[in-house]
């Protein structure tokens, strides 16, 4: 565990600036999504309050800081790192990882656009910027965006030391503003007494509905759980108590302020256009300047920080084989730093778009939470399998799935409302990148179905013979095979053709690669196993799912580990260049799939095979997937019959 893991003060530092930035933010845009268009009471008031503060409690600090934190893949968080814990138990529990998995990424898609939208709109309650018109805050805000995706690729080290410093002056900032305002109505202190906030719900019109703008306040909850690799659980714990105390103190200052200045009035679009917000509405007029800077600072480590989640969701993904493979870069030596320019590009196009269709945060929010909603009910179903696994008792377990598919639920359907003014907006995204994975998955799973193995000693015999036989030419003196099979004695039929019957491949020793991946994230470990010493050997590979697969390096260790240790001889069997002790030529065969003419399939498993194919058409090859060099590499494409056709033709005579 790294030190930064421990509870200390540079941890909760660290803590501050990049787990909070998401739900840190949501002040910004919360109370304007609850009251825009309803009339300002103080039943609403300190009835929303009381629902902020209680989705905080209840979900956010019980459910996350408290339960979820404790399912740790040896110090990851996270979905998938949860998938992982628990997908031996249920196949069907891939569904839910990949539903999260999408809500995730499209949250990481709106999440940055809201924010700093709603910051840079509080230019408009600067005198000297009030006509700025929204044209020119798009603008502002699409430089911005473009300057954070594009720096991406430099990696976030330096500026993440600024990350902690700046994250503490804005919750220190939303404590001060929030107290400054108490006197203005002490009446928001009731809040605290749930009863108000159900009664809002049961009795004002519509009120149900309000649950979908109070669960803005809890969207980075998900992402708190996703960053516990880089903080560690007690860091998060400690420093979640200072920030949810500065969160509900500028909510109850901000209800306070809107009672006092805005009592009977009703919230209109008009008043919105005028960049109407609670959040800048408690800040003095000589502070906005610094206020608003402050803001757009916090929401730009917002985006930050879900820019690098969507990087480690997808990475994770790539290797629990729910996503196509895509070039990673380490931009630094820090660990968990990591940067995959094809989603870069992806969440920048995505941001960009959301900007442009929506235009102002007030639009935004009706897009907002709706596919997070999916994630948490994703999670609440995986941490339950979890505590099945930990053998907690099932008394337990039925309590926390109603109480937390309840409450989900019910924002869920809350948040449907939102679906006409923008909240299909996400779930297009959410469910185009759920299909993504569904059909990178099932796909497999159809492939895996006519993947034929044989008992490799049935054919050991033939191999050596090939291998000693000077009449055909040596194709290689290491012949290296990347193989799926998981037992040590079983090989795929296809390479057995590609060795003896395709085009006879004679070389001095045969090497089958396999790399399992592990559902523990940073183990990297190999097993040799010599099936005929100096003549046929077997390397397995077990990789955490966080582990970058470098084979060709990993390769090379092993040969040279062997080598030292007198396992194997690889010095080069052509006379001229053995004796004087060089080393042999390695190839790599890569065996790649096309999709046969002859195949019967059904129209569902057509669709999700060409699609599959089209996703291989612009991911990584399967070379640079696993990390090999293309010079020592030949690709032998052979044909993917999954479902042969039945040919019906009868002979004639003349």
């Amino acid at each position: 565990m790294g030190s930064h893991q421990k509870l200390s003060a540079a941890g909760i530092l660290i803590a501050l600036g990049i787990i909070y930035g998401d739900i840190g933010t949501s002040p910004l845009y919360v109370l304007n999504a609850i009251t825009s268009g309803k009339q300002i009471t103080e039943e609403l008031v300190v009835g929303a309050l009381s629902l902020i503060i209680w989705t905080l409690t209840l979900q956010t600090t019980i459910k996350y800081v408290v339960l979820t934190l404790q399912a740790d893949n040896r110090g990851e968080g996270g979905v998938f790192s949860l998938f992982a814990l628990v997908r031996r138990r249920r196949k069907w529990l891939v569904i839910p990882a990949m539903i999260g998995g999408a809500a995730l990424l499209a949250d990481g898609m709106i999440t940055p656009p809201i924010s700093v939208t709603s910051a840079i709109e509080g230019l408009k309650q600067v005198p000297a910027f009030s006509s700025i018109s929204q044209t020119t805050i798009i603008y502002i805000v699409i430089g911005i965006l473009t300057v954070l995706f594009f720096l991406q690729q430099f990696g976030t080290a330096f500026i993440g030391k600024f990350f902690g410093p700046v994250m503490s002056v804005w919750f220190a900032m939303l404590a001060i503003l929030g107290v400054l305002h108490f006197t203005d109505e002490w009446v928001v202190f009731k809040a605290f007494n749930p009863y108000y906030g159900i009664h809002l719900l049961v009795t004002y019109p519509k009120g149900f509905y309000i649950l979908g703008g109070v669960f803005l306040c809890t969207t980075g909850a998900e992402a708190l759980y996703s960053d516990l690799g880089h903080c560690g659980k007690w860091n998060i714990r400690y420093s979640w108590i200072l920030v949810k105390s500065c969160l509900i103190l500028n909510y109850l200052g901000q209800g306070a302020w809107l009672l006092s200045n805005h009592k009977g009035s009703v919230i209109t679009t008009a008043m919105l256009e005028t960049g109407f917000n609670p959040f800048y509405g408690v800040m003095p007029g000589w502070f906005l300047y610094f206020g608003i800077t402050i803001a757009t600072a916090a929401a730009i480590i917002a985006s930050q920080a879900l820019i690098s989640g969507s990087f480690t969701l997808i990475s994770e993904s790539m290797r629990l084989n729910l996503w196509p493979k895509f070039k990673i870069v380490y931009p630094t030596e820090a660990r968990g730093q990591l940067f995959i320019p094809a989603i870069n590009l992806l969440l920048f196009a995505g941001c960009i778009g959301i900007v442009l269709y929506f235009k102002k945060a007030s639009n935004m929010e009706a897009a907002y939470g709706l596919a997070i909603t999916l994630c948490m009910i994703a999670t609440s179903i995986l941490f339950a399998n979890y505590l099945v696994q930990k053998r907690a008792k099932p008394s337990l377990i039925y309590l926390y799935l109603l109480v937390y598919l309840s409450i989900e639920i019910s924002f869920l359907w809350a948040n449907m409302e939102k679906f006409t003014h923008g909240g299909y907006v996400t779930l297009i995204v959410g469910g185009g990148l759920f299909f993504i994975m569904y059909d990178w998955y099932r796909a497999r799973k159809i492939k895996n179905r006519y993947v034929e193995f044989v008992r490799l000693d049935q054919y050991v015999p033939q191999i050596q013979e090939l291998s000693n036989d000077k009449t055909v030419p040596r194709y290689a003196t290491h012949l290296v095979y990347m193989t799926s099979a998981d037992i040590e004695k079983e090989i795929e039929h296809k390479i057995i053709y590609s060795i003896l019957f395709k085009k006879p491949k004679r070389a001095d020793i045969y090497w089958f690669v396999h790399v399992d991946t592990l559902d523990d994230p940073y183990t990297a470990e190999y097993k040799v196993t010599h099936i005929i010493p100096n003549d046929i050997i077997r390397i397995d590979f077990r990789l955490g799912f966080r582990v970058e697969p470098k084979i060709d390096l990993f390769f090379r260790k092993v040969v040279e580990d062997l080598v030292i240790n007198h396992e194997v001889n690889v010095t080069s069997r052509y006379e001229s260049l053995g004796k004087n002790n060089i080393a042999g030529d390695f190839q790599f065969i890569v065996m790649e799939k096309y999709l046969s003419q002859d195949n019967e399939l059904s129209f569902w498993e057509k669709i999700v095979m060409k699609f599959h194919f089209l996703l291989k058409e612009i991911s990584l090859s399967e070379e640079k997937g696993f990390g090999l060099d293309p010079g020592k590499v030949v690709i032998e494409k052979f044909p993917l019959i999954v479902a042969p056709v039945d040919i019906k033709i009868k002979r004639i005579q003349e």
